[in-house]
This record gives C-alpha cells, structure tokens and sequence, in this order.
C-alpha cells in the first residue's frame, strides 16, 4: 500500500494505522515488513506518538537471543 495512489477523502492507511496503535496503549508494535514499519513510523510522527516503537519481529528476535 506504500505506492497506492489515496482517494480524495479517504483516510491514509498509515494514520489509521498508528490510530489503531495509539488507541491499544501499546508501548511497542512489532511489525513484520519494512514499508510497513517505514508507514506507521511515519503515521506516529505525524500524530506526535514518536515515543511509541515500531520493530520489525526480526529485531525483537535478535534481541532475545542475545
């Protein structure tokens, strides 16, 4: 959906998204593709939730092995 062209009126995806996260009270949202991470990264800027962390499942991974 990154290289979707939006309809006039419609919501961005990323900002329904990051309300969806916002809403959950979540600290943290793993994601598991990169232009997913890339657009609800930036729908949390956009909202001013850039305390909120958005990892990919492969570094939540990689950080329990550790």
């Amino acid at each position: 959906r990154m290289w979707m062209e939006e309809h006039l009126g419609d919501k961005k995806v990323n900002i329904e998204r990051s309300e969806e996260a916002i809403k959950s009270g979540a600290q943290q949202v793993a994601v598991a593709c990169p232009f997913c991470k890339t657009m609800l990264t930036d729908g949390l800027k956009e909202k001013n939730k850039e305390d909120m962390r958005v990892k990919d499942v492969a570094e939540l991974l990689a950080e329990k092995l550790k």
